[in-house]
């Protein structure tokens, strides 16, 4: 039993027969080369994208909030919709990152670096919506509660509104200390084999004096084990209060304890979804295949398929409530007849076929290891948990107690360009990101490599026949 380390029938984390050097030189090469076309042909896309989001928040700002399709009856709707959508898919960096790292979970190694870069873009994509929304935006101030002269106008502590700035603010900054901190180690690795001087400078500048001592390796685990600890609460926290700002409301179809628990499934499950479309996409512009491996991506897509459950259960269990309170009221609500059969019946059907039938294929271990089968359904199920928010805003506010104050919503094109800017402003930073930082924790990987990777593994094997 000499030399194994593992089960031999575990599959390798990193494929290829990868060294130490290999390893260093495979997450530097990106950063050190020139970019390709495929990249500027991404980036000016998003660009493109970002600065038509810009151009309608300007508008928007100049304007009011008329320009956008909301009406009386109707008074949130896709803002509040994209603002939850964008904290939901900031869930999965810290749950890989914070979660996985307590129960000391190896295969998070090749793929947190890019979950926790992620969740910080998606949160900064989320606050920008509560922001324009208020309409005044240079009075956004007002939401922290700083001591004022206002008199009456201090932050209403009832407010779930007002937790969820508390809730995201603290999000935001423990995501970017856990993901900043991960990165010092490989910031000094650019730093050692940087050639041009300005390059040398800011790396050791960020790196802040890292030289990789039993000490420094020692505080920094201390700090890993630390920040995840917070982090985990924060995974639960988070969408609870984002929930909240429904639950807490007397409005039909709002007003439900299953909202907490079925909205952090959700944010986990379309967080996770949109790491997949990400890590598909890095992995082959960075060229990582011997490092993101279809162990890495089954890994994922069982968590998909775990969290996709709990949220069908939190389905069927509204459609239950719903039929069995025998309130004329509910059959207009979300999830029920009146939602499968009435004017939105559309966005009703989308959200079951995107996030009930098409991940039930994850079922199936064919589809659950293919790159291509998770890229497409990563994408349909990020598509179904927009319109799983939209129907829960629109479908119920649609109708009101009175028959006379029904309406329908009609979202305007500002509407759509304010989401297709923070998606372009969502990939802009993404693709920089991949360009400027070490894309995968390389100092954490090498730690692995004796224990999980092809090549050691066959060099010990050659070493045990010839005894």
């Amino acid at each position: 039993m000499s030399g194994h380390y593992e089960a031999p029938i575990r599959e390798p984390l990193i494929i290829g027969n990868k060294s130490y050097h290999d390893i260093t030189e495979d997450v530097a090469r990106p950063i050190e080369t020139k970019a390709g076309k495929l990249w500027w042909t991404a980036f000016n896309i998003a660009l493109a994208a970002f600065l038509f989001g810009v151009g309608c928040i300007m508008y928007t700002i100049g304007t009011g909030i008329g320009v956008w399709g909301l009406n009386r009856t109707i008074n949130w709707a896709w803002d509040i919709t994209n603002f939850v959508w964008w904290v939901g898919i900031g869930h999965a960096g810290t749950l890989i990152s914070a979660v996985l790292l307590l129960f000391r979970q190896k295969w998070r190694l090749s793929i947190n670096r890019s979950a926790e870069a992620m969740t910080i873009f998606a949160v900064v994509q989320a606050g920008l919506f509560p922001v324009i929304h208020m309409g005044r935006p240079w009075l956004g101030f007002w939401v922290m509660p700083v001591p004022n002269n206002f008199g009456s106008l201090w932050g209403n502590f009832n407010s779930p509104l007002l937790w969820d700035v508390f809730a995201i603010s603290t999000y935001f900054s423990v995501s970017v200390v856990f993901w900043y901190m991960g990165l010092i180690p490989d910031f000094a690795m650019i730093r050692d084999r940087a050639t041009k001087p300005i390059t040398k400078k800011i790396y050791s500048v960020i790196s802040m004096g890292w030289g990789g001592k039993a000490k420094h390796w020692q505080r920094f685990e201390e700090l890993s084990l630390v920040l995840a600890g917070l982090c985990t609460p924060l995974v639960f926290s988070v969408h609870t209060i984002v929930s909240f700002d429904f639950a807490t409301s007397v409005i039909k179809g709002w007003h439900s304890t299953i909202y907490p628990p079925y909205f952090v499934a959700g944010a986990i499950f379309s967080g996770f979804a949109m790491v997949q479309t990400l890590l598909g996409v890095a992995r082959k512009v960075n060229h990582l295949e011997d490092y993101i491996t279809q162990k890495h991506i089954e890994y994922m897509n069982i968590v998909i398929i775990v969290t996709g459950g709990v949220v069908a259960v939190a389905y069927l269990v509204e459609f239950l409530i719903g039929w069995y309170s025998g309130s004329r009221y509910e059959d207009f609500t979300y999830f029920s007849v009146g939602a499968a059969t009435g004017p939105y019946w559309w966005a009703f059907w989308l959200l079951i076929i995107c996030n009930v039938i098409v991940p039930g294929f994850l079922w199936f271990k064919k589809i659950r290891r293919s790159f291509f089968w998770t890229f497409v359904i990563a994408f349909v199920i990020n598509v179904g948990m927009w319109f799983e928010r939209f129907d829960i805003i629109v479908i119920n506010l649609s109708r009101d107690y009175l028959p006379s104050s029904w309406t329908m919503f009609q979202p305007t094109f500002v509407d759509v360009g304010i989401f297709i800017g923070t998606n372009g402003f969502f990939y802009v930073l993404f693709l920089l990101y991949g360009r400027t930082f070490p894309v995968i924790a390389q100092a954490e990987l090498k730690t692995i490599l004796k224990s999980s990777s092809e090549g050691y593994r066959n060099k010990h094997n050659d070493h045990n026949h010839e005894h």
